[in-house]
């Protein structure tokens, strides 16, 4: 049996952004759809809202955000199946214990009570940064978001690491028919005096040439898994911050890998993967690498 792609759901635009992306995602791979709302969310996203009735506030709000999510993706792709679920308990529990039994989990960037002018809810991104399965946070501008680009952009570190990252996204290029660009980054040498520039471009051309090599090593079993997917190598110098935030504004997605480190809780989302969370133009999915 598939594994549902779960999506949190809160009644914030931003969530229901995330079920309509998530109803798209379910479709492209044939996935059933299922919907979880933690009625403990307010610890998180500010107070709920009263309701004249004699059950307790929290239970109605809680059916009406589950009952209004589901309608509204099946009203977007009726031949998704979709289920939903109110749990009483906080988000970011709710989500991680669906975890270990979810194709994904999808948050949006923002939840009910963030104060204007942050960049990431803090459930997306206590999500992100421990869910032992793949997590996509809805954000950038609607094109982006409805995958109109045809790009898929995947940041590649070494392989080892990276390996779990890159075969998502080449199963993600592939369901949608689109382009693959596969970005490893590479830093020039520190500037030399000009009498020894020629030093200095040998030493910049066997970087370029090293993350080139750690692309095809990185693409090699995942590609050949995939024949039909347009793979496009981009060994490129800079920032590798920098080098994916500028091209998830022509991307549908961006995957960045997250490894974990021994010792310690959680994962190692890093400066990439915190980057693109924050301020991406498109959606994010962090892929964490099995230990």
């Amino acid at each position: 049996m598939d594994l549902p792609l779960v999506v949190g759901v809160d009644g914030s635009d931003s969530s229901l952004t995330a079920v309509d992306w998530a109803a798209d995602e379910a479709l492209r791979h044939g996935l059933p759809l299922r919907l979880v709302h933690a009625s403990l969310w307010e610890m998180y996203e500010g107070a709920q809202p009263s309701f004249s009735t004699d059950r307790p506030a929290a239970d109605v709000m809680a059916e009406h955000i589950v009952a209004s999510g589901m309608e509204r993706a099946r009203r977007r792709h009726p031949e998704v199946k979709v289920s939903g679920e109110a749990l009483a308990e906080d988000p970011v529990s709710a989500l991680l214990r669906a975890g270990p039994e979810a194709f994904a989990l999808v948050t949006g960037s923002r939840g009910r009570g963030e104060i204007a002018g942050m960049l990431l809810g803090s459930v997306s991104l206590a999500v992100a940064a421990r869910a032992v399965c793949p997590v996509v946070v809805v954000r950038g501008a609607e094109p982006n978001r409805r995958g109109a680009l045809g790009r898929i952009v995947v940041g590649v570190g070494d392989a080892t690491g990276s390996a779990a990252a890159v075969r998502f996204a080449v199963r993600e290029a592939g369901v949608r028919g689109c382009a693959l660009t596969a970005v490893r980054a590479w830093r020039n040498p520190s500037q030399e005096p000009v009498d020894h520039m020629l030093i200095a471009d040998d030493a910049a051309r066997l970087r370029e040439e090293r993350a080139s090599t750690g692309l095809d090593d990185a693409l090699r079993e995942s590609v050949g898994e995939h024949p039909p997917v347009d793979v496009r190598r981009q060994p490129l110098e800079g920032p590798a911050h920098r080098l994916l935030l500028k091209a998830s504004a022509e991307a549908d997605m961006v995957v960045v890998g997250a490894q974990r480190r021994h010792g310690h809780f959680g994962l190692q989302l890093g400066r990439v993967a915190h980057a693109l969370l924050h301020l991406s133009d498109c959606p994010v999915a962090v892929v964490p690498q099995p230990v």
